[in-house]
């Protein structure tokens, strides 16, 4: 004999929405999962109480048709003076040494200097040598540009300036300044006061 089942329609439906709701709740946890290890998390501050990405740029061009290798020198405050020759410090770091055309296929005539954090006791200076040159028309104009990076604020432009080389084995300073905590300027601290580095790179 045929048996008739009553179905329960309401309680088909219910069980259909919690299978979608846990299978939602399954695959959000998932992302979540996958994300976790690209999520940053806040920058602590150093033992100095500095954050890593503080820091001082120093940078220098001469034109891209002069076949000479001009070196930065750059000296913080508390450190050593850092160049071709002494490329790391405390603080800087010598990032990018140009010898001019010498095994450099790119026309670009550029250094670069990188001073972690920004530190206020005392004078900043950049200078400029003029370490080789072929076949060049003096002087070699040299362009400077200072920079200031804190945090995710955008990069500060805090020095600008050019100068002339006359002869190589010229060293010439190109400014001295010092630093404000919040990245600025002191007033009345930048000058072009000569100031060797170059004789001073390991003391």
């Amino acid at each position: 004999p045929w048996r008739l089942i009553a179905v329960d329609r309401e309680g088909d439906s219910t069980t259909v929405f919690l299978d979608v709701i846990l299978l939602a709740l399954a695959g959000f946890v998932c992302l979540v999962i996958l994300l976790l290890p690209h999520i940053n998390a806040p920058t602590p501050p150093t033992e100095d109480g500095l954050t890593p990405n503080e820091s001082v740029i120093f940078e220098i061009t001469w034109p891209p048709e002069t076949d000479a290798d001009v070196d930065l020198w750059v000296k913080a405050p508390g450190d050593i003076a850092v160049g071709y020759s002494n490329k790391g410090g405390l603080f800087c770091n010598l990032l990018r040494d140009d010898l001019g055309r010498l095994a450099d296929p790119l026309q670009i005539n550029h250094e670069e200097t990188v001073c972690r954090g920004i530190v206020t006791q005392g004078r900043y200076t950049v200078n400029v040598h003029a370490f080789r040159a072929d076949n060049v028309i003096w002087p070699i104009p040299v362009r400077m540009v200072v920079r200031t990076k804190r945090g995710t604020l955008p990069i500060n432009d805090i020095v600008q300036g050019i100068q002339s080389l006359m002869y190589v084995g010229e060293e010439v300073t190109m400014a001295n300044f010092i630093l404000l905590e919040d990245g600025m300027l002191a007033s009345g601290s930048l000058d072009t006061v000569r100031t060797p580095l170059r004789a001073f790179s390991s003391k």
